[in-house]
C-alpha cells in the first residue's frame, strides 16, 4: 500500500477535525492531545479516519508503515518505501519546537546514532526525506498544523555536527577534570571531594516555529478555527504520482490553495528555492 503527503492533505481537506481528543477518546481511550494528534496524522496518511476499532487501525497502519516509533525512538513514522515523519505538539502559535537531544534534520539517515536498530532495519534504505508535522493545540483542540519537509526547514547535518563537536571537544579539553565516554556532549566525574557527584552535559536542541520561519511567504492568519500549511520543494511535489497531484488540485477552492513560492535555502539564505505552499482554512 502506498501513501504520501498529498494523500494526507487531501484527506484532511475532506475531513478536518479540530476536537481530536473527543474524536479518539470514545473508541480508542485516548485522553491526551499528543496521542490524539499522532493518531490523526497516521489516519490521514492511511485513509483510516472512519475506522474506530484499534485492532483494525493497527492492521491498516502495518500495511502503510514500515516503522512506528515515539519521542524516545525517532522518527514517529516511516512510510513504506517513502518518507519519514516526526510529529511535534506545542500549545502556542509562537512557541519554539523542542527537539531535545536531536539536532534538526534535513533528511533521515540510516547511519544516524539517534535511531534504533529496528528503525535502521525496517526496510532497505540509506536516507529518507523527513516531514516535520507540528500541531498547535489549545484546550484539547487543534488550532494549527504545519507539515514542513526537513530540507525546507533545516540545514545539512554538517552544520549542526560541527557546532556540537566544537562544544564537546572544548569541554573535554578542560584540565583537572575527569571525564568519561558518553553519547552526550560530556560527562564530568568526581566533581566533589568524595568523588560521588557527576555532571552530565547535554545538548538540548530547538528550532523556531514555522510560523516565524516562513512569515515572508505565509500570510498572517485571521483567526480561523483551524489553519494548515504544508511546505515542500517543487521537485518533491512533482515527484509524487500524477493521480495524487490531480486529486489534490481538484480540491482547490475557497478554503484550500496550492501556490508556487520561493523560500530561503536553509544552507544559504541568499539562494531561493522553488517550493509549493499548500494551505487550508476552516
Amino acid at each position: 500500500m502506498e501513501t504520501n503527503l498529498l494523500i494526507a492533505i487531501a484527506n484532511l481537506v475532506k475531513n478536518p477535525i479540530t476536537n481530536l481528543v473527543s474524536h479518539y477518546r470514545s473508541s480508542n481511550r485516548i485522553n491526551n492531545m499528543g496521542d490524539a494528534l499522532e493518531f490523526y496524522i497516521k489516519d490521514l496518511f492511511c485513509n483510516s479516519l472512519e475506522v474506530n476499532d484499534l485492532e483494525k487501525k493497527n492492521e491498516i497502519y502495518s500495511k502503510y508503515f514500515s516503522y512506528i516509533g515515539n519521542q524516545n525512538n525517532p522518527p514517529d513514522i516511516i512510510i513504506k518505501q517513502g518518507d519519514a515523519i516526526e510529529v511535534k505538539k506545542i500549545e502556542s502559535l509562537r512557541s519554539g519546537i523542542a527537539l531535545n537531544s536531536s539536532y534538526p534534520k534535513d533528511k533521515l539517515y540510516s547511519d544516524s546514532p539517534m535511531i534504533t536498530t529496528a528503525c535502521r532495519n525496517c526496510e532497505d534504505w540509506r536516507e529518507k526525506d523527513l516531514v516535520y508535522v507540528i500541531g498547535v493545540s489549545n484546550d484539547n483542540k487543534l488550532k494549527a498544523l504545519w507539515l514542513v519537509y526537513g530540507n525546507c526547514y533545516s540545514a545539512s547535518k554538517e552544520v549542526y555536527e560541527r557546532v556540537r563537536d566544537k562544544i564537546s571537544n572544548g569541554v573535554n579539553e578542560l584540565q583537572d577534570v575527569e571525564f568519561s565516554e558518553t553519547n552526550e556532549l560530556g560527562r564530568v566525574n568526581k566533581v566533589d571531594p568524595l568523588g560521588i557527584t557527576y555532571l552530565r552535559i547535554r545538548g538540548m536542541w530547538g528550532i523556531e516555529n514555522p510560523i516565524k520561519v516562513f512569515n515572508y511567504v505565509v500570510p498572517t492568519e485571521q483567526n480561523p478555527e483551524l489553519f494548515v500549511n504544508a511546505i515542500l520543494l517543487k521537485d518533491k511535489y512533482l515527484s509524487f504520482p500524477e493521480k495524487d497531484r490531480k486529486n489534490l488540485e481538484n480540491l482547490v477552492g475557497d478554503n484550500f490553495s496550492i501556490k508556487d513560492i520561493k523560500i530561503k535555502s536553509p544552507n544559504n539564505p541568499a539562494k531561493l528555492l522553488e517550493a509549493k505552499l499548500l494551505s487550508f482554512r476552516k
